[in-house]
């Protein structure tokens, strides 16, 4: 295995990673991709359009300051004419100054509309993010997309603002001294083409070594983020299984790594920029003798030579101000290929379809009852993997399902299906007898509520977190949601009751506090069907009947369906449905299934012997 390989395959728990895993070779310089890029200015055409006008002008004023100061050296100053000497050097100094200030607005449109760009790239992002189903978001590692969000859209940025106008400037400049140097002297500019093969070699030369070290540093980079993330999300677990000097030690090689990639791609650079700027004296030395040659044996009359010095003083200024942007473009070629690679990242985000979207002739689905129906339902996360296989059931308006098995019984697929943050493969899943792949989501999501074993909180107040569930609900239409479950005095009783910041990820305030949230989060979109993962975390005994309280109150009236894990509301559902390996293998109400003596009381004494343990 390569040094590359190797440092890729580490992870926190030192699990090899798969090649797929890896993401696929980039192609840094692509016209496409600047293209695709450049089409994102439309929406600013009048910022582009001032742009490209200061771009043109500042491309042809640097060779007309040339032209001048030849023209003053070759005529006032050769002919000693004090007055006109005078005119042309507050002509050479009037274009300087305007030079200056084409130069300052160019910058300043540029930065603006880079800034511009990467806004709407980041808008564009997020909103495609918002869009993708739960399938997608279990295959990309969090660290690669806040790493799309952030080091490849900023590197974007540097491509628009630092590389592609300027790189557009120096173009410009290089096709007018071309101009320039053809009408002074065609024959020496032949000369300069028949040289310019070297230039090629030389980037045809570094131009692969350089792509490949940008690739590897941005490869490097994305592996150093996704540990960063993964470490801070497991960070309980780092420091309960005391792993930190563990994890320090791993990813201690993740960077070392990482910056050994950036020495390599520095070094390439220390070789290819000094290349370049060697160019430029060597063609002006060979042109030198060359031109020397000319003048002094094809044309051995005084005047003659006279003239032509003169015309060989405005080309070597031009020669000058032609090689200047092949350096200029050669520091840039690092930031280039940096941008590229951020680029085709963020493109190839957004170019990634979702598994599934609402169909075509979907339709808004009404105000519903909750009847929902599985009607052989099949369903798998992996291709050739069935975590769902043949599923019937019928839940009735109202009704509380409790869905109770084994792990990776099945359990949480279900209330997925529902949900519709997933499709089933094969049968029908139909809620009112409208089938789900024919509804649309936003209609059936506006009619549910979801309470996750996690109780996630987003960072804000205990009322903003409330509020997620109805944005547009009224301080007293949230304080009335924590009312009628009956949990209003422990939320009042926070330090500064429903403006109590709860942190990042509910960590100001106990677990109970935050499954009351959520809670309260659902009674306030008063959903007609309620899909509840209970937490299985243990709370104090007086919190537990709260919460059992708050739990029989945001049940009922509404279809419910939950993932059991408290007797209670095993007891108190209108239907149990017991799965193992994808299957129902029983259902029934709570008595029913007792009585018969099966997998449910099996299952149903082994949480007795728990809750008394």
């Amino acid at each position: 295995m390569s040094q590359a390989q190797a440092a890729y395959a580490r992870t926190l728990t030192r699990v090899q990673r798969k090649d797929e895993d890896r993401e696929p070779d980039q192609r840094p310089l692509d016209f496409g991709l600047i293209a695709r890029l450049f089409r994102y200015t439309k929406a600013h055409k009048g910022l582009r359009t001032r742009l490209l006008i200061a771009v043109l002008i500042r491309s042809v004023q640097l060779p007309l300051l040339a032209y001048v100061l030849s023209r003053v050296i070759n005529g006032p100053i050769a002919e000693g004419d004090p007055r006109a000497l005078a005119i042309g050097v507050a002509g050479f100094f009037g274009l300087a100054m305007l030079t200056h200030f084409t130069h300052f607005f160019r910058s300043a449109y540029s930065l603006q509309l880079g800034e511009s760009i990467v806004h709407d790239l980041r808008n564009e992002i997020f909103d495609h993010l918002q869009r993708m189903p739960m399938s997608f978001f279990g295959k990309m590692k969090l660290g690669r997309i806040i790493s799309r969000m952030t080091s490849d859209v900023e590197n974007v940025r540097m491509g628009v603002q630092d590389v592609l106008f300027i790189s557009m400037v120096q173009t410009g400049q290089m096709i007018f001294s071309t101009a320039f140097m053809i009408w002074y002297d065609w024959v020496l500019f032949l000369i300069l083409l028949a040289l310019a093969p070297l230039v090629f070699l030389i980037h045809r030369r570094f131009h692969p070594r350089l792509s490949q070290a940008h690739r590897d540093v941005q490869e490097s980079f994305s592996r150093v983020t996704a540990m960063l993330a993964e470490s801070v999300n497991g960070i309980r677990v780092t420091q309960g299984f005391v792993r930190q000097d563990v994890n320090a030690d791993i990813f201690g090689e993740l960077v070392e790594h990482h910056s050994g990639y950036h020495m390599a791609a520095a070094r390439t650079r220390g070789q290819f920029l000094p290349l370049l700027q060697f160019v430029r004296p060597l063609f002006l030395a060979i042109m030198l003798v060359v031109a020397a040659l000319r003048i002094f044996h094809l044309h051995p009359d005084p005047a003659e030579q006279q003239a032509l010095l003169g015309a060989l003083v405005g080309f070597f200024y031009m020669a000058g101000l032609f090689f200047e942007p092949v350096v200029v473009i050669g520091n840039m070629y690092d930031t280039a290929l940096t941008s590229m690679a951020g680029a085709e990242r963020v493109f190839r985000l957004l170019d990634t379809e979702p598994e599934w979207t609402d169909a075509p002739d979907a339709v808004a689905i009404p105000p519903i009852k909750g009847d929902v129906e599985f009607r052989d339902v099949t369903f798998s996360y992996v291709p050739g993997t069935v975590v769902l296989n043949e599923v019937s059931f019928r839940a009735r308006a109202g009704q509380t399902v409790a869905l109770v098995g084994a792990t990776g019984s099945g359990k949480s697929t279900i209330i997925n299906l529902i949900a519709k943050f997933y499709l089933p493969d094969s049968g029908e899943l139909t809620i009112d007898g409208y089938d789900i792949r024919r509804t649309t989501s936003r209609s059936l999501h506006n009619q549910m509520g979801i309470v996750l074993q996690a109780n996630f909180l987003f960072t804000g107040t205990v009322m903003e977190n409330i509020r997620v569930g109805k944005p547009t609900a009224t301080d007293e239409q949230v304080v009335d949601a924590a009312r009628r479950l009956d949990c209003l005095d422990i939320l009042e009783g926070l330090p500064e009751g429903f403006n109590t910041d709860v942190g990042e990820g509910g960590k100001n305030i106990s677990l109970g506090q935050r499954q009351l949230v959520c809670f309260c989060r659902a009674m306030l979109a008063n959903p007609r069907i309620l899909i509840l993962d209970e937490a299985t975390s243990a709370v104090d005994t007086m919190t537990e009947a709260r919460i059992q309280r708050a739990l029989e109150l945001l049940l009922k009236d509404r279809t419910s369906f939950v993932v059991a894990h408290r007797l209670s509301t095993i007891r108190h559902a209108d239907v149990v449905l017991v799965l193992d390996h994808g299957r129902i293998v029983e259902h029934g109400s709570h008595l029913e299934l007792l009585a018969t003596g099966g997998v449910y009381a099996h299952l149903y004494r082994q949480f007795i012997r728990a809750s008394e343990a």
